[in-house]
This record gives structure tokens, C-alpha cells and sequence, in this order.
């Protein structure tokens, strides 16, 4: 990871649900970034290496989970 993303990622404005809870944990974690890109992480290990995706990556995550495609 570079130095660039890895101070980004520190100064992100990360998001979570707000159906997790005050509970801080079984939850994951999305935010911004520069591009377009978004970061993703779990909220039980913010120390941990996010995951970050291009926007169009989150955008067809975005639609099927919409659509009901990930439904177990």
C-alpha cells in the first residue's frame, strides 16, 4: 500500500450502518476516497488493512446487494 493511500485511509470518514448498533463490532465499515475509490473494513479490527475497490467495483456491489443477490 502506499504512503499516499495509507494516510488517506487514516484520515478517512468511515461509515457504518446504522442497524449495527452502539455495540461497535459485527458491523463493516465503508468510506470515500480519492478516485472514487471506497475503502471497506470490519469494525472488530479497524487496525487491520482495509479492502479499497474502484467505484465501479462498489457500484455492482451496491446494485446487487440491492437487488437482493447476495441473500443467503
Amino acid at each position: 500500500m502506499s504512503e499516499e493511500l495509507s494516510k488517506e485511509l487514516a484520515g478517512a470518514d468511515w461509515r457504518k450502518a446504522k442497524a449495527s448498533g452502539a455495540n461497535n463490532g459485527n458491523c463493516l465499515e465503508v468510506a470515500p476516497l480519492s478516485g472514487g475509490r471506497v475503502g471497506i473494513r470490519d469494525t472488530e479490527a479497524p487496525d487491520q488493512a482495509p479492502y479499497v475497490v474502484r467505484d465501479s467495483v462498489w457500484a455492482a456491489f451496491i446494485d446487487g446487494a440491492k437487488k437482493g443477490e447476495f441473500d443467503f
